[in-house]
């Protein structure tokens, strides 16, 4: 079938979706840092929250039924509830630039942006910011930034990662389907659970890798005993989440990106080995930046983008902890320290 023979995107990056840009600014000194994705024009998007403990802005704005109908940017940070400032230093940016939902002329329009956090406040950085967190200029600085690279690993929101024992990051990639469509994955991975198999460096999401885009190891170190997931974080260890947006050039209403979000959450589950639980705060939005019609029958292209939304965000899970590094000046177990 078509839909399995999708290939990554020029960039493999979630700027590979046309009318898509991404903006990354970090504090390394905190360990933390914020990333932005900016549609060129206002999108369409959803959400959809698995975790058992979220942090979340604006996500009840997205429901198909309500008045907002597209959105300005989306953010994902760091910082737990601190870090949801973010998003006030990039609606401060929007405004400023005429951007945002209007309806009458000569009031400031109101900028869409909906947000969500990740806890990395107990990783060692300087969190000694009293009344004055760093996060609103955080924002500011990554929509500033924005563009169609992005760095991966330690950068942007995953700065301040942990992915089970080992460190996190962001994490991107994109896939091309042969008609044309192209989804995009960006994700901060701040995993409890383990994102490779018991006893070796394989990661579960390597039954989805194209090429060695992280580390090429093949799925022949797959397994997984009950109760045995690799390094996870130990019981006690409950600061979490994982948060991502997938974005696609199709046009979607509110509801179909819904359903993007919803597929897209499989992603996380055959990356991440436990997730969803308790004190995960996982969250994906679905970004559709309207490029491309969806092609008849659309409920079936609906099904193949979702699948592929999917596979896309456990890539970039993956990729996310395979290029991580440790803070400056710190040792912190990563990906390549893992015996061969």
């Amino acid at each position: 079938m078509a839909a399995n023979r999708a290939g990554a995107g020029a960039r493999n990056l979630i700027t590979d979706v046309p009318g898509l840009k991404v903006g990354q600014a970090q504090d390394m000194a905190v360990r933390t840092g914020v990333t932005v994705i900016l549609p060129d024009d206002r999108a369409v998007c959803a959400v959809d929250v698995r975790g058992g403990a979220p942090g979340t802005r604006e996500t009840d704005a997205l429901a198909p039924e309500t008045l907002v109908d597209a959105v300005d940017a989306v953010v994902l940070s760091g910082g737990s509830v601190y870090g949801l400032a973010a998003a006030d230093g990039v609606v401060g940016w929007l405004g400023a630039r005429g951007r945002g939902y209007g309806m009458v002329d000569g009031i400031p329009k109101s900028p869409v942006v909906p947000a969500a956090i990740l806890f990395d406040v107990a990783n060692g950085g300087d969190k000694a910011w009293g009344e004055d967190p760093p996060y609103r200029a955080l924002g500011r600085a990554a929509i500033e930034a924005a563009g169609l690279e992005l760095a991966l690993g330690t950068a942007g929101c995953g700065v301040g990662a942990m992915a089970g024992t080992l460190k996190g990051g962001t994490g991107s990639a994109s896939s091309v389907t042969p008609d044309g469509y192209t989804v995009g994955a960006v994700v901060g991975v701040n995993s409890w659970g383990s994102v490779v198999a018991p006893g070796g460096r394989t990661f579960w999401a390597a039954p989805f890798e194209l090429g060695d885009e992280f580390g090429g190891l093949g799925a022949a170190g797959l397994v997984g005993p009950p109760d045995d997931w690799g390094p996870a974080k130990r019981p006690a260890d409950q600061r979490n989440t994982t948060i991502a947006c997938v974005a696609t050039d199709a046009a979607l209403t509110p509801a179909q990106a819904r359903r993007l979000a919803v597929m897209a959450q499989d992603g996380l589950a055959r990356a991440i080995r436990p997730v969803h639980a308790p004190f995960d705060g996982d969250v994906v939005f679905a970004l559709s930046t309207g490029r491309r019609p969806l092609a008849g029958p659309a409920p079936y292209t609906l099904a193949r983008l979702g699948a592929l939304a999917a596979d896309v965000l456990a890539r970039a899970v993956a990729r996310g902890v395979f290029e991580a590094t440790p803070w400056p000046g710190s040792y912190v177990t990563c990906w390549r320290d893992l015996p061969a």
